[in-house]
């Protein structure tokens, strides 16, 4: 789309509870309907290395994935910070609860479809509050892997037929590194 495009008429094909698709030219594109298409998605590692991802059925995929603790900004009424629902997520998801979270970088899932963008939350000082596994009939297992196997065992659930979030490499890296590099003190 060029950007003489922008000055073309919208027009809403669909509109759900959480999404909608729109035309603009020729262009077809999805909107987030809450939160402006904000979502988190966080990093967390416990105190004894061990690194926190989540497995679950995906209805878009048709499959299992292993993601890093993630969800929407917006979702619950009133207001909602990028940390607050980082820390609510982290608890439903995996009942594990942070001390401390860190915005570390935002940015589009996919430009070229939706305005989704994604905010890379760092978890620290976590501590043990529940069982985790979702809310609502989320069905989540949650997975706690060495820091040092995390890679391996993600290409083994590949292997295994699960579909793996990509984002899940950059958040393997900020674990100890911040977006420029700089190793985490």
């Amino acid at each position: 789309m060029t950007r003489d495009a922008m000055d073309e008429p919208v027009e809403t094909l669909y509109e759900g509870r959480w999404l909608r698709v729109l035309r603009r030219g020729r262009w077809e594109y999805a909107e987030r309907t809450h939160g402006n298409g904000m979502a988190v998605i966080v990093i967390a590692m416990t105190p004894d290395q061990h690194v926190l991802f989540v497995e679950q059925f995906r209805t878009a995929v048709g499959k299992r994935t292993i993601e890093m603790p993630a969800g929407l900004v917006g979702d619950q009424s009133g207001e909602d910070t990028f940390e607050d629902a980082a820390r609510r997520e982290l608890i439903e998801e995996t009942g594990w609860e942070p001390e401390h979270v860190d915005v570390l970088l935002t940015g589009p899932t996919s430009a070229g479809m939706s305005n989704e963008r994604v905010v890379f939350v760092r978890a620290r000082g976590l501590r043990r509050v529940g069982d985790g596994g979702g809310v609502d009939g989320e069905d989540i297992t949650v997975h706690r892997v060495p820091r040092a196997d995390a890679p391996a065992w993600l290409m083994q659930k590949q292997r295994e037929g699960f579909e793996l979030d990509l984002k899940l490499w950059a958040g393997l890296w900020m674990l100890e590194r911040d977006p420029d590099g700089t190793p985490v003190g």
